[in-house]
């Protein structure tokens, strides 16, 4: 049984640890990611064998995290830290390009990517969405990236969506679509205390580590489409 990391958020801020290779880099992200907006930046590394050192330091509760560096790329570090005992969720950054890499990064246990040109909002957003609920997929890529990884992954051996009932389908469908757990709730007019149970039924009964694995799930079943359509659940109560 796989469960999500509870993260209790420093009080000055959600801390962070900046995995990156360029200066450069690191420094746009210092800026954007303001204590005064509720950050806390409490590291950085310049390559990827740096990562597990840094978080035994400075126990960050999110990894921003490049994927080409020089001697550890950023797929092979995410692994690593996912190996770690209540690991950070790693968020990826990647360029409009990076489709395979991030394919790899998802399997590695990332718990999702933007693109390094998004706009200041967008990087604050899906920093605290990852925090806050476990994934974030950049919309920019997603469809093409998801389609892809479908295209290389094998035919399911178990009925998608094995043993859930029609509303924890209804649960994992959205949060496929990229929905927060305030927003799945509203959808389907349940409280946001009951769409985390959900949540973590959906995790224990189809055996996923968090909610970016639930995600990749859905695609990989096809009880959502990279273009958005649903599924059929095949009358599963």
């Amino acid at each position: 049984m796989t469960s999500t990391r509870s993260v209790p958020v420093s009080p000055f801020g959600i801390r962070v640890l900046l995995v990156d290779d360029q200066e450069l880099v690191r420094t746009g992200l210092r800026r954007i990611l303001r204590a005064r907006d509720g950050f806390d930046i409490v590291g950085e590394c310049g390559d990827g064998d740096e990562v597990v050192e840094k978080v035994a330091s400075c126990a960050p509760d999110i990894i921003l995290m490049d994927l080409r560096m020089r001697h550890i790329d950023g797929i092979t570090a995410t692994a690593t830290v996912r190996t770690l005992r209540d690991p950070p969720p790693v968020l990826v950054l990647t360029t409009f390009d990076d489709d395979q890499l991030l394919s790899g990064a998802l399997r590695a246990g990332a718990a999702g990517f933007i693109l390094k040109d998004s706009p200041a909002e967008a990087l604050i957003w899906a920093v605290r969405a990852v925090v806050r609920d476990g994934a974030f997929l950049d919309p920019a890529v997603t469809e093409r990236v998801l389609r892809g990884f479908r295209r290389a992954t094998p035919e399911p051996r178990e009925p998608a969506g094995s043993g859930l009932t029609e509303r924890e389908l209804d649960v994992l469908r959205l949060m496929a679509r990229g929905l927060t757990n305030a927003e799945i709730g509203s959808s389907l007019f349940i409280s946001e205390v009951t769409v985390k149970s959900h949540v973590n039924h959906i995790f224990t009964k189809l055996d996923l580590r968090d909610r970016a694995a639930a995600i990749i799930y859905a695609f990989e079943n096809s009880l959502v489409t990279p273009f958005g359509n649903q599924g059929s659940s095949s009358g599963r109560a």
